[in-house]
C-alpha cells in the first residue's frame, strides 16, 4: 500500500500542486497507521494511537491481508476481534426495550506462502430462544461468515475460492462483521445481515485485481458460484439447489486526482428456486463514495429484477432500494465526534412474489459517533421509519458501544 501511495505522488506530480500532493500523502499515512493498529490489535500491548489521529476505518482495512513473519515449518496466524453491546427502545406496539449483546467476531489471517493467503471470519450471535426446546437451544449461534483461500499472481490478477461477502454493492465489502468498522449503529436495510434484498453471502470462486489505468486505479471482481439457497436470505453453503451457477461482475475506480472518491457498479445473475417456484434474478447496482471523513458521503442504488419461470404469464417485477449517508468528523475536541445522517428507501411491488411478504421502507437515521479511543466507540442513534403509506411512523432510540481488539 505504501508503494501505491508513492505511485500516487509520481503519477499526479505534473497535475497537482505540491501542497495538494503533501495533503494526499499525509491522509494516506494516517490510514496506513490506522491499518497497522488494527493488524496489531491482537498483541498483548498494542501501541496506542493519539486521539487526534482517529480516522474511520478505510475500505481496505478488513480485506485479506498477510501477517508479517512466518514460523519455521508452519504459517503464523493473525487474530483480531470485534464486539458490541446495544440498548434500544421504540414506540412500536408490542416491542420491548432493553439491552442486547450484538455479535462477537473473530477475524483470522494467515500467510500460507509468499503468494497464498487465508482469511476467515467467525461470528457468535445471541439467540432469543436460548434454553428453549428439547434439547435446549444454545445461547449463541456460531457462523462461518467468510472463509477464503487466495492465490495472488500479482496486483492485476488474484484468484480465490471460498465463502465471501458478495461484491455486489459497496457496503457489503467495505464494512464486514464488526460494528466498530462502520460509522452508524446499523447497516442499511437493503444489505442487512440475514436480509433478503441483496444476497449477502456467496460461495464459489472469484477473480480480482487492480491496475493504475493512468491514475484511475481501476479494480474488478468476476465471480461464479452457488446462488441463493432455498431460504433466500442464505447462500448455497452446502451446495446449489439448481444446476445453474450464479455469476457476478463488480468494477470501480478510485481516481488519484480525487483522493477518497470511489465510483462503481455491479451486476449479479442467478436462477433461484424457492417456495416451489423458479425465478430468474438479475441485480444491478451502482455506488458513489467520498470517504475523507470531512465529509463522508456514501450513496448506493440497486434494482432487483425477478422473472417467474414457473408461471410464464406472471409479470416481470423490479424491486428497488437506495440510501444516502453523510457524516462529518468535527475538527474540535481531538476529532472524537462524528455526527451523521442517512435516508434509505425500499420499494417491493406486490408482483414480486419471490420477495413477498418483504415490507417497503422509507426512513431516516440520525446519530453521533464518539470515539472513546482508537479501538472503541460509543454511538447514539435516532430512527424514524414507515413501512407503508397507511401505517404510522415508528420512532426508536439506540445506543451502542463497539470495539476492536
Amino acid at each position: 500500500m505504501l508503494a501505491q501511495a508513492l505511485n500516487v505522488s509520481g503519477e499526479t506530480q505534473n497535475a497537482a500542486s505540491q501542497t495538494e500532493l503533501i495533503q494526499a500523502l499525509m491522509t494516506r499515512v494516517e490510514q496506513l497507521e490506522k491499518r497497522i493498529a488494527e493488524l496489531e490489535a491482537s498483541k498483548p500491548t498494542p501501541p496506542a494511537t493519539p486521539l487526534a489521529n482517529i480516522q474511520a476505518p478505510s475500505v481496505e482495512s478488513m480485506q485479506m491481508v498477510s501477517p508479517a513473519g512466518q514460523s519455521e515449518g508452519r504459517p503464523n496466524l493473525n487474530l483480531a476481534g470485534f464486539g458490541d453491546f446495544n440498548f434500544g427502545a421504540t414506540d412500536q406496539p408490542g416491542s420491548h426495550s432493553g439491552f442486547n449483546e450484538g455479535q462477537f467476531i473473530l477475524h483470522l489471517n494467515s500467510n500460507l506462502s509468499p503468494k497464498v493467503s487465508f482469511m476467515g471470519e467467525v461470528s457468535f450471535t445471541a439467540r432469543a430462544d436460548a434454553g428453549i426446546g428439547s434439547p435446549a437451544a444454545a445461547g449463541f449461534n456460531a457462523e462461518v461468515e467468510r472463509s477464503i483461500v487466495r492465490f495472488a499472481h500479482n496486483d492485476h490478477l488474484k484468484v480465490s475460492f471460498g465463502r465471501y461477502h458478495t461484491p455486489v454493492n459497496y457496503w457489503n465489502t467495505a464494512f464486514h462483521h464488526g460494528q466498530w468498522l462502520q460509522t452508524t449503529v446499523s447497516r442499511p436495510e437493503m444489505i442487512q445481515f440475514g436480509g433478503r434484498f441483496i444476497p449477502v453471502h456467496f460461495v464459489g470462486a472469484l477473480v480480482e485485481g487492480a491496475t493504475g489505468a493512468n491514475g484511475l486505479n481501476f479494480n474488478y471482481n468476476v465471480g461464479v458460484g452457488n446462488g441463493r439457497g432455498s431460504v433466500i436470505s442464505r447462500g448455497g453453503d452446502a451446495g446449489d439447489n439448481t444446476n445453474g451457477r450464479a455469476w457476478l461482475v463488480n468494477m470501480f475506480v478510485r481516481p488519484d486526482k480525487l483522493y477518497g472518491l470511489q465510483m462503481g457498479g455491479s451486476a449479479y445473475r442467478d436462477t433461484v428456486t424457492t417456495g416451489g417456484r423458479d425465478y430468474r434474478e438479475w441485480i444491478t447496482s451502482t455506488h458513489i463514495v467520498w470517504n475523507r471523513e470531512n465529509p463522508e458521503i456514501i450513496g448506493e442504488f440497486a434494482n432487483v429484477r425477478h422473472q417467474n419461470l414457473t408461471n410464464a404469464a406472471a409479470p416481470i417485477a423490479n424491486s428497488q432500494a437506495y440510501y444516502v449517508q453523510a457524516g462529518y468528523r468535527l475538527p474540535v475536541l481531538n476529532k472524537q465526534f462524528k455526527p451523521y445522517y442517512r435516508f434509505e428507501y425500499i420499494h417491493v411491488p406486490r408482483s414480486d412474489t419471490m420477495f413477498q411478504p418483504m415490507s417497503n421502507l422509507a426512513g431516516s437515521v440520525a446519530g453521533l459517533r464518539y470515539d472513546l479511543s482508537s479501538f472503541a466507540a460509543l454511538k447514539f442513534e435516532y430512527r424514524n421509519q414507515r413501512r407503508a403509506k397507511d401505517q404510522p411512523h415508528i420512532n426508536g432510540a439506540f445506543v451502542q458501544t463497539s470495539f476492536t481488539f
